[in-house]
């Protein structure tokens, strides 16, 4: 495929290396704007912002995802394709399944449980698991520590349901010791295995599932300053 591509402007050697990706296109260009030097917007199609700048000298880009596995899908591949990112971060916000993750704890993915049928495609001969880049997360790990944030690590849900008519289904995950359900880790995680690239979710407890909190659309923009820490620091 021609760069740019139908979904980002951008042309090679605009996009670092390394990229920060969570679900909201605003939070990217919070995350510009507040953490990086020197920001330069390299995307504006369909609202999905994206830039690159440095972050303690080092280029690093942050880009939307948009929301649900087909969106990061398509943004995650097409970076790990055609602009040769090696690392995508994803950082983003997650529904708390365990009553040990509350809102506002940061969860680090081991693995992404999903009922969704993206890895079909591949046409394997059985159940694929989707899982986390290890040297990432034993980073992230680290660089939790050092910064002295409690983490949560294991496995999340990456399901393509926002609102699940079965009202077993959240229970049935939970009793499998799930930490949390999303929408976009195990197309971000098997994207990067096919590429033979790496990847991490870092997420943020932005509601609880069986405690009926939540945080506001605002809260989730811009409070979430300790997963972001996390991400850059590695």
């Amino acid at each position: 495929m021609s760069i740019p591509t139908p979904h980002n402007a951008a042309q090679k050697g605009d996009i670092a290396r390394r990229v920060l990706m969570p679900g909201d296109p605003l939070r990217a260009k919070y995350i510009a704007e507040t953490y990086l030097e020197d920001p330069v917007c390299f995307n504006t199609v369909r609202n999905m912002l994206g830039y690159t700048g440095t972050y303690h000298g080092q280029e690093i880009s942050v880009m939307g995802a948009g929301m649900g596995m087909p969106s990061m899908g398509i943004y995650s591949y097409e970076l790990f394709h055609f602009y040769d990112v090696d690392e995508i971060i994803r950082i983003g916000s997650a529904g708390a399944l365990q009553d040990h993750v509350n809102v506002r704890d940061v969860v680090l993915a081991i693995g992404a449980c999903t009922d969704s049928s993206y890895a079909h495609q591949y046409c394997l001969p059985g159940t694929f698991a989707p899982t986390a880049d290890y040297g990432l997360l034993d980073k992230a790990v680290k660089k939790a520590h050092e910064l002295k944030i409690p983490v949560h690590v294991g496995n999340v849900l990456s399901s393509d349901l926002f609102y699940n008519e079965d009202p077993a289904a959240a229970p049935a995950w939970r009793s499998m010791g799930v930490l949390c359900t999303e929408m976009e880790c195990a197309a971000l995680y098997m994207n990067a295995a096919r590429a033979g690239k790496k990847a991490l979710a870092i997420l943020t407890i932005s509601d609880h599932i069986f405690k009926k909190e939540a945080l506001s659309a605002q809260e989730r923009q811009t409070s979430f300053s300790q997963m972001m820490e996390i991400a850059l620091g590695i």
